[in-house]
């Protein structure tokens, strides 16, 4: 696993080379502009320094507004019926969402020279994917544990949703129905996207079983005060670069995708339809394919790049951490989520609702 002083050095490595990179390539502008874009985007998922690389070329500042779960981003849209922002952070199975609502502006690739760099699959993995969205990271769904405070060995969704009775109130899940739904079908031996309503019926079973043992169903914070890193939690629902950033504070936290599988997925980078200014906001996407941005993006966030030339930029610790690039056994097991019909759609919101709220 890549240790924290090995993270640290690869990113001030960077620092110094793109600024000289861009002052011989004559592309940092030192007239300040006006122009602002404004970036939806979850917390801690971008490197300030890559912003403040963007500015000192270009004279655009990137502005950021947080979301904490697709639902809230999609709030910010609605209020402004899609205006207001230039880009936002999409995950794969909610593009198509997006677009059929006309929020998404559709992509020219002649404006994204760097579009080469990205491995296919990824551009492929989701409807609309290509005509909407760059992609920016994919990873894995699990759980992250204090090993110390744990006594049980965790190696199944069941860990999590029939703990052991030390870790009553002591566990966090992620607000975001097809996270919560979906993996208490996987720990049943169903599909994430089952539309089954039987099965379905079991997973909320199991939710209510759990539900005493649940402290929070907000996504924890990463930082040095993260209910992680004090103990309040001690076993959580979790994207695996998440675990590895609160990992730097508190060495005991582990992370692994259970052996039924998880969820694969893949965020995308997407202009909205409502942009005021769309050509800087492709130019902002395009800079951060860039392989030696990419790369150094990568090491901020700790999660798997989809850019090929980057990804041959990073240390072999990085690319070697399985849970960075999980094996060819977990991917086997997991699965993206995937359309599901209305009828199923309502049915989840009403156990989710149950549950949740």
């Amino acid at each position: 696993m890549l240790n924290k002083i090995s993270r640290i050095s690869f990113r001030s490595f960077y620092r110094p080379r793109l600024l000289v990179m861009a002052l011989l390539t004559g592309l940092v502008n030192p007239a300040k502009s006006a122009e602002v874009l404004s970036f939806l985007n979850w917390a801690d998922y971008m490197d300030p320094e890559i912003l403040q690389e963007f500015k000192q070329r270009t004279g655009i500042t990137v502005k950021e507004t947080y979301f904490d779960s697709d639902t809230g981003r999609d709030s910010f849209l609605l209020e402004t019926d899609g205006k207001g922002f230039d880009i936002t952070i999409v995950n794969g199975s909610q593009l198509r969402v997006l677009a059929k609502r006309g929020w998404l502006e559709q992509l020219n690739e002649a404006d994204l020279p760097n579009l080469k760099y990205i491995e296919p699959r990824w551009r492929n993995e989701h409807i609309k994917a290509r005509e909407y969205g760059v992609p920016y990271f994919w990873g894995t769904l699990g759980i992250a544990y204090r090993k110390d405070l744990v006594t049980r060995e965790v190696t199944s969704w069941m860990d999590l949703f029939r703990p052991e009775d030390a870790v009553k109130g002591k566990i966090s899940m992620i607000k975001h129905s097809p996270d919560v739904i979906g993996a208490a079908l996987k720990a049943l031996g169903y599909s994430m996207n089952s539309e089954d309503k039987e099965e379905l019926m079991q997973a909320e079973k199991l939710l209510i079983e759990q539900a005493p043992y649940v402290k929070s169903y907000d996504y924890i914070s990463l930082d040095e005060e993260s209910a992680m890193v004090t103990g309040q939690v001690v076993m959580s629902m979790m994207y695996n670069g998440d675990a590895m950033m609160v990992q730097e504070h508190d060495s005991n936290i582990s992370y692994l995708v259970p052996k039924e599988g998880g969820n694969v997925w893949v965020d995308y980078l997407c202009v909205l339809s409502g942009s005021s200014d769309k050509k800087a906001a492709w130019k902002f996407i395009d800079f951060l394919n860039e392989p030696e941005i990419a790369a150094k993006l990568a090491a901020y966030v700790y999660y798997a790049t989809p850019n090929m030339e980057a990804e041959k930029l990073l240390p072999e610790d990085f690319t070697s951490d399985p849970v960075i690039y999980p094996s060819d056994s977990v991917l086997m097991n997991s699965e993206p989520y995937k359309p599901i019909n209305l009828r199923t759609a309502k049915r989840r919101a009403a156990i989710f609702s149950r549950i949740v709220d």
